[in-house]
């Protein structure tokens, strides 16, 4: 069927990675939408299972081998996407229970899986997080992958993709439903501009793998599979989250033009890698960077940064079954450190719980999980879990400067339970007569309001504070951020969390102990001179956004920003809040 081209129109969605994108659209297509049922005679039964089994086994096949060609600078969330859809895959709900819907309705294997998809994801809709009913489309992305088996499809895109790639002046977006990990790192080998998907959050894999691999990318368009014709020209602006479809020539030239710009400003970029990061006052800033596995340490390297200011351990435990032992977290978290070769390296505890699982048959479905078992209250909770931990670190400490967070305190009674826990552990190790460094710090998230409001108190008991913004809002504003329908409320700029971050760091300052923030916000070039108008003096974020931060503290004035920040404390309508951000961010 052709498809005529229609007039310029736009889209709009959740931008999750920035910079412009202009490219020619690509439909990725949608095996569900071919499966048809129809019955089958007694006799064929068995050579229907017999061709499931052979899907099943050749989907985890391909799983295995992409896993086992992932590049080392490959982004480390990749390889554990892979693995949590091999977990899915062999789990008996999708390798087994198909087998028995064949058996007794005698239905074709396609129907059948589709069937169990359907059963599952109803399960996952039941859950009231929006974070783990998101995980939902990893299940059908395993269903897909196993129909495009049984239909006798290829690999998806990979016969086109070569062909495209031939021609390196008509960059190709990809437009879909969603996008699987395994698919998107083929996409990403074929260096496809950009991604764009109907559905999925600030949180999804498609976000995540974005963000990672630093392509353009917007996700929550709805209907933009639907509208879109395969070949039609069309805009990803990032920043913005707005897709325009066949822009007019004026349009078109105008994004060509941010388009070099921004091309151009990534380059520049580069050229103060090595400055230090000083105000233009003589302000000395920590820029630190967040990383999730060891292999991440390169990217550290890269950005130039100071060190490691949040290692999130809990990627360690995801996505497998069972946990990992003592030896296992030693070795990693040993590796970090002696990569970092005496840059301080900070372990955060287990966060897991709510949005962090460490596999589909612990999803606890709580009726909020966000408020529920979590973080250090799971930790506390599971004492012989974080008994073992806490041994790895304090081992991993004798080999560089390595620091302990505590995530999400609520009270001091968890500080203090946890300090006995910590003294425990070393206990042990004295023992042993293993070395450890007697003397590591130990640090506390600020990311519950109580906690940020009651901060001197943490603050007189700690060796540092670091804030964690991305719950600090959510729990603030008492707002989803993951959920499309509230997405637009989250915001930093909100007076009440701009007075608990003050607090925060004032703690800090009052108590001579230093203050990071660590969530997304300190990534965010845009907040970078009001966080140092608030005082603060060390930023934590992925090692992608480090020079971009870096280029506004080089421009910044400590002395002129305060004054400014000061009067913006004052305010108290956002909108009057967001347009002070904006003057102040054009001044030095």
């Amino acid at each position: 069927m052709t498809h005529s081209i229609a007039p310029g129109f736009s889209l709009h969605g959740v931008g999750v990675s920035s910079g412009i994108a202009i490219g020619h659209a690509h439909l990725v297509s949608h095996a569900l939408l071919e499966v048809v049922h129809y019955q089958l005679p007694a006799h064929l039964i068995e050579d229907e299972i017999k061709r499931f089994e052979a899907a099943v086994a050749h989907v985890r096949n391909d799983l295995e081998q992409v896993s086992s060609n992932l590049r080392k600078t490959a982004p480390a969330e990749l390889n554990a996407f892979i693995g949590t859809h091999l977990m899915m895959l062999a789990d008996k709900t999708l390798s087994e229970v198909p087998k028995e819907i064949i058996q007794n309705e005698r239905c074709n294997a396609e129907w059948a899986i589709k069937l169990q998809m359907d059963d599952i994801v109803e399960q996952f809709e039941h859950i009231e997080d929006p974070y783990l009913r998101e995980r939902k489309q990893d299940v059908v992305q395993v269903v897909e992958r196993v129909i495009k088996a049984l239909l006798g499809h290829q690999n998806q895109l990979s016969v086109e993709q070569q062909n495209n790639a031939l021609s390196q002046e008509r960059k190709l977006i990809l437009v879909a439903h969603d996008i699987s990990p395994a698919d998107a790192i083929q996409f990403k080998q074929h260096q496809f501009a950009a991604f764009i998907t109907d559905i999925g959050g600030a949180t999804s894999h498609t976000a995540i793998l974005a963000r990672s691999l630093n392509i353009p990318s917007i996700v929550a368009l709805q209907r933009a599979r639907d509208l879109i014709n395969d070949g039609e020209l069309i805009i990803v602006d990032g920043d913005a989250g707005v897709v325009v479809v066949n822009p007019s020539k004026e349009v078109l030239a105008e994004y060509r033009l941010r388009q070099d710009q921004w091309e151009l400003e990534q380059q520049k970029l580069q050229r103060i890698k090595s400055t230090r990061a000083v105000t233009i006052d003589g302000a000395k800033i920590a820029l630190f960077a967040n990383i999730e596995v060891p292999e991440d340490v390169d990217a550290v390297r890269d950005s130039g940064a100071a060190g490691i200011g949040l290692y999130r351990t809990e990627f360690l435990f995801m996505n497998r079954h069972p946990m990992p032992d003592e030896e296992e977290q030693f070795l990693a978290y040993r590796a970090v450190a002696q990569a970092m070769k005496g840059a301080p390296v900070v372990i955060r505890t287990l966060d897991l719980g709510a949005d962090k699982q460490t596999g589909v048959e612990t999803i606890v479905n709580a009726a909020n999980p966000a408020l529920g078992l979590r973080a250090i209250r799971l930790c506390l909770s599971e004492p012989q879990m974080f008994h073992t931990q806490l041994r790895a670190i304090l081992r991993a400490s004798h080999y560089g400067q390595v620091k302990i967070l505590i995530p999400m305190l609520c009270t001091l009674a968890e500080l203090r339970q946890t300090k006995l826990l910590l003294e425990r552990a070393k206990q042990s190790l004295r023992a042993e007569n293993t070395p450890f460094d007697e003397a590591i710090a130990i640090g506390g998230m600020i990311e519950i309001p109580a906690a940020a409001i009651n901060a001197e108190a943490f603050a007189s008991e700690l060796d540092f504070l670091s804030v964690g913004t991305n719950d600090l809002i959510q729990y603030t504003l008492a707002i989803d951020r993951t959920d499309d329908t509230v997405a637009h409320l989250y915001n930093p700029l909100h007076p009440a969390v701009l007075k608990l971050i003050e607090i925060s760091i004032k703690a800090g300052v009052k108590y001579d102990k230093p203050v990071s923030v660590c969530g997304e916000m300190a990534g965010d070039a845009k907040y970078t001179k009001l966080l140092l108008g608030l005082g603060l003096r060390q930023f934590s974020m992925h090692p992608s956004h480090v020079l971009g931060v870096k280029q506004q503290i080089l421009h910044s004035q400590i002395s002129a920003l305060k004054v400014q920040v000061r009067k913006i404390l004052n305010l108290t309508d956002i909108e009057k809040i967001e347009l002070a951000t904006r003057k102040f961010n054009q001044m030095h």
